[in-house]
């Protein structure tokens, strides 16, 4: 699906459920991570996560366009629009709108540490190496040396 079948389905959806036209832009966004849209207070613009077109079904995306336009509604008539208030929630149901996002199962890169051992065997991880001549073990107060470096899941 491309942007500006996405803008279809925004603008479709906007007329048979909330009667109203969307007059601004809908977008996929793959720089968002954790969540499945969100609606821009400033431009009233709608940004949607396209993990959720590509990992769920259709149903899903478009619970999530609803959720996204309730917050557009509501802020374009001047209402409460956030999360907690009770128009949202009363909107959000009629409409029968997602209320949260399905989890996103994309692989997190592991992250490499460097791992310091003291002469009394305690390990620091770092993400960052360290000068080893100038700090010491904070539980000892001995020298450090560098033990290793990469992933903590390959002991």
């Amino acid at each position: 699906m491309t942007n500006q079948e996405l803008q279809q389905l925004v603008e479709k959806i906007s007329v048979e459920q909330f009667k109203q036209p969307f007059e601004h832009r809908a977008t996929f966004n793959k720089r968002l991570r954790t969540t499945g849209g969100r609606y821009l207070l400033a431009t009233h613009d709608i940004e949607i996560n396209p993990l959720m077109l590509t990992e769920f079904d259709l149903n899903n995306l478009i619970g999530i366009i609803k959720h996204e336009l309730v917050h557009y509604h509501l802020h374009i008539r001047h209402l409460p629009h956030m999360h907690r208030d009770k128009n949202f929630k009363q909107l959000l149901k009629q409409v029968d709108g997602l209320r949260y996002a399905p989890p996103v199962t994309k692989p997190q890169n592991p992250k490499k540490y460097w791992i310091y051992v003291c002469e009394n065997e305690h390990k620091i991880y770092r993400q960052r190496r360290i000068n080893t001549t100038r700090f010491v073990c904070g539980h000892c107060k001995t020298a450090l040396k560098l033990a290793r470096y990469g992933y903590l899941n390959n002991n």
